[in-house]
């Protein structure tokens, strides 16, 4: 009598491969318990003479004016304008000095822009050579870093496609800023106006796209020559608006102001206390109308050439000729 033989049967490599269960496995329980992460430790400030420090805002380094918007580290104040170089040997020039001294006599507050008054005043450090006058051609722009290659290069498209023109100033006039903090005593700009008002309307889309103010709708294009701070300029709080001289954004006064009286500075404590007005005397501009605006209008006189743009971003300066 023949044993029976057992066989034993051995998966082949395919079924172990195919059969993962035949196979034990050992699977780690979750910890009961887990930790949280380690919170980071703040870092600690930096020292206060460390630290950078934001543009002061003294009326008294700036002849009482104050700053209209507020200082945004990386934000850009920036305007367009044609600039004119007024030589001090010019008729203009001559016109200019006896325009303010004029004004002066009416409104004893009143600051010359450029010019040097008989005290030796001025707003700016006038050029041995003569003083620069702008003629704006946006309101006060603000420009995030990212975006000055592009105003620039809108800038720059638009003097190339305008030729050069002839301008002439034909009147006085009294202007306000927008935020009505300071007026102005302006030349107004006749012959010409329609090329600047072409020129300022090819920044409009520009100014559009990055959320900019375009310029007015019925602008009054003038060089400002002298200005005086308003009744309420110093206790104004900061507006949306920014107004820097030169470039200011301007429009035109009202017609009666109501306000208090000023203060005389002599009798008001404070680093901050500066003569301010209502507004000219109402006869003002119309006395320097007749008295200067004839000889202002003359050929020779207020006439000149309008030859280049520029653009100011903060303190850089770009420039471009206009096309011959």
């Amino acid at each position: 009598m023949k044993r029976a033989i057992s066989l034993v049967d051995y998966a082949s490599s395919d079924e172990e491969r195919e059969s993962p269960t035949n196979q034990s496995t050992a699977v780690e329980a979750p910890a009961a318990n887990p930790r949280p992460p380690k919170k980071l430790k703040k870092l600690p400030a930096l020292p206060e003479h460390l630290a950078p420090a934001a543009p002061a805002d003294n009326p008294a380094l700036h002849q009482g004016r104050r700053r209209t918007a507020p200082h945004v580290d990386g934000q850009f104040a920036a305007y367009v304008y044609v600039p004119l170089l007024v030589e001090r040997r010019s008729k203009l020039y001559g016109l200019l000095l006896r325009v303010f001294q004029a004004a002066k006599m009416a409104v004893p507050s009143l600051h010359p822009i450029g010019l040097s008054s008989p005290e030796g005043e001025g707003s700016e450090s006038p050029d041995r050579a003569g003083v620069e006058l702008h003629i704006s051609l946006t309101r006060p722009t603000y420009l995030r870093a990212h975006q000055r290659a592009e105003f620039k290069h809108a800038v720059r498209n638009a003097a190339k496609s305008t030729r050069k023109f002839s301008a002439s100033f034909v009147t006085l006039a009294e202007l306000t800023n927008d935020e009505h903090t300071r007026t102005f005593l302006t030349l107004e700009i006749g012959a010409g106006h329609d090329n600047l008002r072409a020129l300022s309307d090819q920044l409009t889309p520009t100014l559009k796209a990055i959320r900019q103010k375009e310029f007015y709708e019925d602008p009054r294009f003038h060089a400002s020559i002298a200005w005086a701070l308003l009744h309420g300029a110093e206790a104004r709080p900061v507006a949306a608006q920014h107004t820097s001289e030169p470039g200011n954004s301007l429009s035109s006064p009202p017609e009666s102001t109501t306000t208090a009286p000023a203060r005389d500075p002599s009798k008001c404590g404070g680093e901050d206390s500066f003569p301010t007005i209502p507004g000219f005397p109402e006869s003002l501009v119309q006395q320097m109308r007749a008295e200067f605006a004839r000889e202002l209008a003359q050929v020779g006189v207020g006439t000149f050439e309008a030859e280049e743009v520029r653009v100011k971003i903060g303190k850089e300066v770009s420039r471009w000729r206009l096309q011959d």
